[in-house]
């Protein structure tokens, strides 16, 4: 039986591989990108508002911090509280060309340690959780150069 794949938020990413994006919105009258995306108005407040289309994303970046989850975080985040708890990096970005800061986790298996500030990192699919039935789909950053 397989899993049906399903983003863990709609319209935030798409893609597969080399074509994963991020999906932002850009206001027509400033040119302000917004990630997580705006569907109902500019959020610039100089701005007087404009038509939001949607834009994917630069898939590379250059580390901004990072830091290790060494707890489990409550609710709504899903874990078996009967199995270990495992930390996972958390890596803050700036994206090359909108120069803005996306949160996001490591892929598996790139501790706090292989990291450093300013290396270049880009975005891939990532798994956040899987259960029986659906694979809850999410986005990771990977160093530049290092294999899936």
């Amino acid at each position: 039986m397989s899993r049906t794949r399903t983003p863990v938020v709609a319209n935030w990413f798409t893609g597969e591989g080399d074509d994963f994006r991020l999906l932002g919105t850009r206001c027509s009258a400033c040119a302000c990108v917004f990630f997580p995306r705006e569907d109902g108005f500019c959020r610039n407040p100089g701005c007087g508002g404009g038509e939001l289309a949607e834009v994917p994303l630069s898939r590379r970046g250059r580390v901004w911090s990072y830091t290790d989850g060494r707890y489990r975080p409550p609710a709504p985040y899903v874990s078996d509280p009967e199995l270990p708890w495992e930390p996972y990096t958390l890596i803050a970005v700036e994206l090359e060309a909108e120069r803005m800061v996306v949160l996001g986790q490591s892929v598996p298996g790139v501790p706090v340690a292989d990291l450093e500030v300013g290396m270049e990192v880009e975005i891939v699919p990532g798994v956040l959780h899987e259960d029986d039935e659906t694979t809850w789909t999410t986005w990771h950053w990977r160093p530049v150069g290092v294999g899936a």
